[in-house]
């Protein structure tokens, strides 16, 4: 159908001619491909780290561990729209922080982007999405004990003092935004993810100790499916954080999921080799560690290099959580859950020193055209511009300095006051039950969580079956025991 019959058969109001609904300036490619990315990345959380931690705690936290996820995911959203996403990208207020405003009136959210050509609403929603994971990254270092009610305060909390701070600093108009290479956020989102859950957990308190000394998955396959969820949806993390369908798009998702395998692959070889077991849950873990390190410079380094990043970012992490951490007094006495210190704030780090070292001069300048960050350090040498290679370095580890120091100041802070209020921790009888006591609801319906067998139907024994098969199914050898 042409154009002109499309207008016969369908004719616009006077007021509204078809250019208004897709003016000049919008790509639809691209406008259609930032929103399939802000689609991918909302997986990852819900459903991806609603599976995720419903499924890698014990059966009993089930329910509590997946809505910590679902309500951050929610009141994130209100939050951001409310004021957060104009504290992150709007006006300076300060060096560090703009100033907190709507995001809701049409005329904002439908003028064009500053970052690419599709509406500002593209924008802000990809950005909430990127804002939501962090959060609930976070919760996966308190889960078995937090006091519901108070994370529910915790979150927009920390959304505001916290995140919107790192993201204003190092993405906005900060005082970093010039000096540091953070392609889709190994400082912004995973260092401070990783430091503000380790600090968390520790004002909260550690979980009861049978929890801590048995917390075993209540359902591994469940566990893959929502890791899954958050491999796949890391597509849309790395592959939209150019605001464009182009070459850097491209080599972001290429070297996202190569770093993610060689990472997957080197810490199951570690499994492996030092416990003789090909661990699933360590599998996952070092799926995470590849997609975390890759992060920062997924679109700015080439693929030998994210290869290479891959097999550091399955080694180094796995030497902190599986050696390091336990002989530790320091993380033997914070009792992080699912080990986000390591997963997020270790490999996070390690991406962003990484990024420092492998960034490429060309693909900095094709991400960037307006911004002269130096060339990576490896690059540096070859190129004669060594003064260049280490001061980029120096920024990226400014840059990692701030973001820790300020969560854990920040993330202190809010627990203390918020401890003021309402206890952050569960009641002691609270933690012996779980979701029931939490949430009054609990994940599975099973037979034999304290109630008796039903039988619906009278059940006769034939007279034919063998004795061996009685032998083998006491249970049915006596009929009326089963009908009582």
């Amino acid at each position: 159908m042409g154009y002109g019959s499309f207008e016969n058969a369908f004719p616009f109001p006077s007021s509204l001619k078809p250019s208004d609904a897709s003016p000049e300036w919008n790509n639809k490619a691209d406008n259609a491909w930032q929103l399939t990315a802000a689609t991918l990345v909302g997986l990852q959380s819900v459903p991806g780290l609603v599976i995720l931690y419903g499924s890698m705690v014990k059966r009993k936290w089930a329910v509590n561990s997946a809505f910590m996820a679902l309500y951050a995911f929610a009141s994130v959203l209100v939050c951001w729209v409310s004021w957060a996403h104009r504290m992150a990208f709007g006006n300076k207020l300060v060096p560090f922080v703009g100033k907190p405003n709507l995001a809701l009136d049409d005329g904002f959210l439908l003028e064009k982007s500053t970052m690419g050509l599709f509406p500002m609403v593209d924008f802000v929603f990809y950005q909430f999405a990127f804002a939501a994971i962090t959060v609930v990254l976070l919760a996966g270092s308190l889960l078995g004990r937090m006091n519901f009610y108070a994370w529910m305060v915790f979150v927009p909390m920390w959304l505001t003092l916290s995140y919107t701070i790192g993201a204003f600093t190092i993405w906005g108009d900060g005082f970093l935004e010039t000096k540091i290479i953070d392609y889709a956020g190994g400082f912004v989102i995973h260092l401070s993810s990783g430091v503000a859950g380790f600090t968390a957990a520790y004002w909260v308190g550690p979980r009861i100790s049978q929890d801590r000394q048995n917390f075993a998955p209540n359902n591994i396959i469940h566990m893959l499916g929502g890791a899954g969820f958050l491999w796949m949806g890391w597509t849309g993390f790395n592959g939209g954080a150019p605001f464009q369908v182009g070459e850097i798009a491209s080599l972001a998702i290429f070297n996202t999921h190569l770093c993610t395998s060689t990472s997957l692959l080197v810490w199951l070889t570690l499994d492996m080799i030092v416990y003789q077991k090909s661990s699933v849950i360590g599998a996952v873990q070092g799926m995470i560690t590849g997609l975390v390190c890759i992060t920062p410079g997924a679109g700015l380094v080439e693929s030998w290099a994210a290869v290479l990043m891959g097999a550091l970012s399955g080694s180094i992490p796995w030497y902190t959580m599986m050696v390091l951490h336990r002989r530790s007094a320091f993380f033997q006495r914070v009792d992080d859950t699912l080990g986000v210190f390591h997963t997020h704030a270790v490999a996070g780090l390690l991406g962003g020193l990484l990024s420092g070292v492998f960034a490429k001069p060309k693909l900095l300048k094709k991400m960037y055209p307006t911004m002269h960050y130096g060339p990576g350090l490896l690059y540096s040498f070859l190129e004669g511009k060594v003064d260049q290679g280490f001061k980029q370095i120096w920024y990226q580890l400014l840059g990692a300095t701030f973001v820790t120091i300020w969560n854990v100041i920040v993330t202190s802070l809010i627990c203390i006051l918020i401890s003021r209020i309402m206890d952050l921790r569960m009641q002691e009888e609270d933690l012996e039950i779980g979701d029931d006591a939490v949430h009054g609801e609990e994940a599975y319906a099973l037979w034999g969580d304290g109630e008796r067998m039903r039988v619906p139907l009278r059940l006769h024994i034939s007279p034919t079956i063998p004795s061996l098969c009685r032998r083998k199914l006491p249970i049915l050898a006596n009929t009326e025991e089963i009908d009582q």
